[in-house]
């Protein structure tokens, strides 16, 4: 649908210069959850996953079924083996459901009927394998398992704990550094409709990983715990400690086998790693174990897992080694290299996960989180096909396999060797990288397909470990590094720059992985798929990674700045000259003492005069509402908050906040598109409101708006109408000017035309001033359940008339962090979400794809 074919949308909708508030509308929107419309089909832009995901499942039954739920609140489901994903979240809810699964199960004799636990204790059920999904319970407390009985699945056990959180729960030789309040488990017998707390032991302090119901015998019900192996013979009703055969019994993982013909049932568990001093260096206990009677008992499949360390060439995996025992005997390195000076002969690494091919009671795998988890050796997954005589590293990545400086060592072992995994933009830096990430998750489905995840990838192998493919992207042509995602994304949206002086070039800015544009499709099928190409981060080594807003010179679309707020180059104004191939910092505007993953002042809305495009403007942001949470520094060795301003291309910058109230947050800014000097800032503190600037930024003064707003998040001019439109609120919905506020008069008189507590952003189409779009967030602390109705995405097309929930498709509709109409067409709309990239928008019946004209 081309501009010309606007005319027919108008057939839809009353054109109406003069809007007035549609009171009824908003008021049903504040009182019940009003369904989305399907005005909009929203498909989710490239890179995928971009993010860490340490929760992956795979259905027991049917291989084409898989979940995740990655780090940044969104949940997604494939029902085709990870060719497609889509969100399994609520999109009319309040975009907090199904945030951070610990758990999917699905029922073995009725496969669309599964259950799935939250972090937060909330559990859901679904009856259509995963589409759509109910919460059904609210358990107190922390959770971490979820398992059905494999023989009925009326029967359910839930267990509370913080096993999996792999970022914050360490053990050591005296515990572990997570605390957790329980003493037991929950069992359901109908189903998931009732619950009963059954005990485990005597202790206070149980926190419980895995939970297996034998399904040769439902009675026989295995779990492993912070405290040891336990086993109940009655479905739970009373435990006995079972851990015959463990030389540590700190298990971490556990796994089975069944085979429903022979009825042989196999279970797998890999022990926590614990280090034991031998004179002038240390030994292991631990490893990877069987029990072939039901869990009475265990036997080690450890076989020759230990690696003789002093073998090991690579400098960052002996600091590793020397951190993880530091850790374990917690002391300090120093203090651990002094004791124990001399490198191990035999010693194996924390491992964290186990499973084992349900197809093949002999192939199991075994994975490390180098990154998080004290683990030390290379090779993010571990395999034997023998049943645990022989163990190779079978999972190779990054510098340390390409260089293969050990190379004899790991032949000597039978060891395959090479990188033997392909990754998608991540590829550059991985190759660069020690093998220092490790992997965040191990699944393997009703296939014996193998699933892991190797610092930011989804990477499956079809070929029982031989090779790794990422299944996040699918690339428009190979070599071409133009990728289009299937769905999946976990990476922090931001701000999206429409218009850059070249037309179908879009400027993306993203968190951790850089600045994208958009990129030519090729011979790709899909013509309304939106490829990327990524100008900074992964693929430029020491890249800047966290990108917090992007501007173009307005005479030569070659030259781009961006600011970055975390990570490599944060606090720096960066420029390319050649169109983004390569970057040069030019200021530094911001330092803290702080270490440098972590965030300095939120920056946004870099802006360059048109007329003399030496005049730049940003603004530090001090009570950040969209942005990715902290740590940032509370306090700057360099800069400040407020609205800064360079008249020299952006070598010096300057704050300039005169005019303005002690510690004014300015969350936006946005320049006249006729008066270049003339600025306006939106105030978003208790004291904030709408400023105004005549002069470049020298003076402000305030702007009369109506009394009852309080805060002011974002301010913006329409090109067309000069109108200026601003939106209102705050986080507690304690504003009542929350919405969206209309002046057509240079500010001397308000009208609101959107009411809703908490507004993010508000823009109209460059195009088409009658085309609004409005960012309608989560109001989190509202003490009112009925302030947080409807959160997500509203379409006006008729000048603020009437409005339109299209929230089709997305999973994070409480928090979008930028919404945009397209600058060419009126049919295709683009947005960002705080943990799932970027989105397309297609007007419904639009049959072209956005860059096809």
């Amino acid at each position: 649908m081309k501009k010309f074919a606007f005319l027919a949308l108008s057939l839809l909708f009353c054109v109406e210069t003069n809007a007035q508030l549609n009171k009824e509308y908003f008021t049903k929107l504040q009182a019940e959850q009003v369904a989305t419309t399907d005005l909009i089909d929203w498909r989710q832009v490239g890179p995928g996953m971009a993010g860490y995901c340490e929760e992956f499942w795979c259905h027991p039954t049917d291989k084409n079924v898989i979940m995740m739920s990655p780090d940044m609140y969104n949940t997604y489901g494939s029902w085709d083996a990870g060719k497609t994903w889509h969100t399994v979240k609520d999109v009319n809810g309040d975009g907090l459901d199904l945030a951070r699964v610990r758990k999917f199960t699905f029922s073995y004799q009725h496969p669309s009927f599964g259950m799935a636990i939250c972090g937060n204790g909330k559990l859901y059920s679904t009856i259509d394998t995963g589409r759509s999904w109910k919460e059904i319970k609210k358990f107190k407390g922390k959770f971490a398992e979820l398992a059905v009985d494999p023989s009925d699945d009326k029967v359910w056990f839930a267990a509370p704990g913080d096993f999996w959180n792999v970022k914050k729960n360490h053990r050591h030789q005296n515990g572990q550094t997570s605390n957790v309040e329980n003493d037991g488990i929950y069992r359901s017998m109908d189903g998931g409709r009732t619950w009963e707390k059954l005990t485990i032991g005597n202790y206070t302090d149980l926190d419980i990983g895995r939970i297996v119901v034998d399904p040769t015998d439902g009675k026989v019900v295995v779990a492993i715990t912070n405290q040891g192996v336990f086993r109940s013979t009655n479905r739970g009703k009373s435990w006995k400690p079972s851990s015959d055969g463990l030389p540590v019994n700190r298990p971490r993982d556990l796994d089975y086998y069944f085979d429903k013909n022979t009825k042989e049932f196999i279970l797998y568990m890999v022990e926590q790693t614990a280090f034991e001093s031998d004179g002038k260096t240390v030994k292991v206990k631990g490893g990877v174990f069987k029990s072939t009677d039901h869990g009475k008992s265990w036997q080690s499949m450890t076989g020759n897992l230990a690696v003789d360390f002093n073998q090991i060439s690579s400098r960052v995996l002996k600091d590793k080694y020397w951190k993880s025992l530091a850790f374990w005997f917690q002391e300090d390195v120093k203090t651990i290299q002094a004791k124990y000076p001399e490198l191990p002969n035999e010693v194996f690494s924390i491992f964290h996960r186990i499973q084992v091919n349900p197809n093949n009671k002999d192939e199991v795998y075994l994975s490390q989180n180098n990154k998080h988890d004290k683990a030390f050796l290379p090779g993010g997954a571990w395999k034997t096909a023998d049943g645990g005589k022989t163990w190779i590293a079978a999972a190779r990545a990054g510098k340390y396999w390409i260089e293969g400086k050990d190379n004899a060592y790991w032949q000597s072992r039978n060891n395959p060797i090479g990188a033997n995994t392909t990754f998608a933009h991540l590829q550059p830096e991985i190759n660069v990288t020690e093998e220092m990430w490790g992997n965040r998750f191990l699944e393997i489905g009703a296939d014996g397909r193998v699933y892991i995840c190797l610092d930011q990838q989804v990477m499956a192998s079809d070929n029982h470990g031989k090779s790794w493919e990422q299944i996040d992207d699918n690339e428009t042509e190979k070599g071409s590094n133009h990728w289009v995602g299937r769905g999946g994304s976990n990476l922090p949206g931001r701000f999206m720059l429409l218009e850059t002086g070249i037309k179908d070039r879009y400027l993306l800015s993203s968190g951790e992985h850089g600045l994208w544009q958009t990129a030519p499709l090729g011979n790709y099928p899909d013509k309304k798929a939106v490829a990327v190409k990524q100008l900074e981060g992964q693929n430029n080594h020491g890249g800047a990674h966290s990108i917090s807003t992007v501007a173009v010179h307005p005479k030569n679309p070659d030259i781009i700045y961006f600011l970055s707020w975390r990570q490599e180059h944060r606090g720096k104004l960066r420029r390319s000259t050649d169109g983004g191939k390569t970057w040069e910092n030019i200021a530094t505007i911001f330092e803290a003492a702080n270490s440098p993953w972590m965030g300095l002042a939120a920056q946004n809305s870099l802006l360059i005069d048109p007329v003399n495009p030496d005049n730049m403007y940003f603004c530090a942001t001090r009570k950040m509402i969209s942005e990715v949470a902290g740590p940032n520094a509370q306090k700057h060795t360099k800069g400040d908050y407020g609205f800064y301003r360079s008249m020299d291309g952006g070598y010096t910058w300057e704050l300039s906040n005169n005019g303005l109230h002690k510690n004014a947050s300015i969350r936006r800014i946005a320049m006249h598109p006729d008066h270049s000097e003339m600025l306006y800032a939106a105030v978003n503190d208790k004291n904030g409101g709408l400023f105004v600037t005549k002069d470049k930024g020298s003076h402000w003064e305030e702007v009369k708006i109506p009394s009852e707003i309080d805060f002011v998040n974002n301010v913006f001019i329409d090109r067309n109408t000069k109108d200026i439109l601003i939106a209102c609120g705050n986080e507690q919905a304690t504003d009542q000017g929350g919405g969206v506020w209309r002046s057509r008069n240079n500010g001397k008189s308000w009208e609101k035309i959107f009411d809703m507590p908490y507004i993010w952003q508000v823009e109209t189409s460059p195009i088409n001033p009658k085309i609004i779009t409005v960012s309608a967030a989560l109001p989190i602390r509202a003490k009112s359940p009925e302030a947080k109705l409807n959160a997500g995405a509203y379409l006006s097309m008729d000048g603020g008339k009437t409005w339109h929930k299209v929230n089709k498709n997305l999973g994070q509709q409480d928090r979008i962090t930028d919404f945009k109409p397209d600058p060419y067409r009126e049919d295709v709309f683009w947005m960002a979400q705080k943990g799932s990239g970027w989105t397309v928008g297609y007007f419904k019946g639009t049959s072209d794809g956005w860059a096809e004209q």
